[in-house]
């Protein structure tokens, strides 16, 4: 009733307001037109080529090939915060391609080209080849899939996300990892629960928003990690240079 709406609202504090209204812009699904998002993700899948190069060449040459690429991008992206000329720049070319959150001139944000080189960056420093190809491929395919298949045919929405975006990324990631060679596939079943529920999710830490380009890789390479290290501890010395 109305009346009874009156009388509890004056017992939220302001800030629990903010909180609320916060949680509510958080939830909407974002409004990128499908082809743009398949533009987004057409760059976004060529990402591919980090892990086929990698797995043809050792640890150093490809750090040596991808740190001076993620500096440059990141670079870039923090001058266009910045510098007026490489902002206005950078927003002529690329505003059709981004996110709601992306868009914010105001705020110190990055953008998924320099996630996803950091990702590449660190999975290749901090993890077992293998580990590092799977996780690295699964960001790259089935964040694509993920993202246009709830674009296109998402129905059941959580947050930000749909169940069926959801679900086609659990399940290209399981065809993927199970294509790695070596690759233990319980540990890449692991890989590909732990890499779907955090691309589900939306991480922040305070205002800053943690993009799945660096989240969903890492999630899935510390938990194919584990449970190499828990249940198939020799598996992961043969792995391991």
């Amino acid at each position: 009733m109305p009346g009874a709406e009156e009388q509890t609202l004056p017992n939220h504090s302001g800030e629990m307001n903010r909180s609320f209204k916060n949680v509510k812009v958080e939830a909407k699904p974002d409004k990128l037109r499908f082809r743009n998002e398949f533009a987004r993700k057409a760059i976004h899948l060529s990402s591919l080529l980090i892990p086929l190069i990698y797995w043809h060449i050792g640890r150093e040459q490809a750090l040596l090939i991808l740190a001076p690429v993620t500096a440059g991008f990141l670079l870039v992206d923090v001058l266009k915060n910045v510098v007026p000329s490489i902002s206005e720049w950078y927003h002529a070319t690329f505003d059709a391609m981004l996110r709601d959150f992306e868009l914010n001139k105001e705020r110190l944000h990055l953008n998924g080209a320099t996630w996803i080189t950091l990702a590449a960056f660190l999975l290749i420093t901090l993890f077992p080849k293998t580990i590092a190809v799977a996780a690295f491929a699964m960001v790259s395919i089935s964040d694509t899939v993920a993202a246009l298949v709830g674009k296109k045919y998402g129905r059941h929405h959580f947050g930000q996300k749909s169940l069926e975006g959801s679900l086609s990324f659990l399940v290209s990631a399981i065809v993927i990892v199970a294509l790695v060679p070596g690759l233990w596939f319980p540990a890449g079943i692991v890989m590909a629960v732990a890499g779907t529920i955090i691309e589900a999710l939306v991480l922040k830490i305070g205002e800053f928003r943690i993009d799945d380009n660096l989240s969903v890789p890492l999630a899935g390479a510390v938990a194919g990690l584990l449970c190499y290290a828990w249940f198939f501890p020799e598996a992961l010395k043969a792995i391991t240079p």
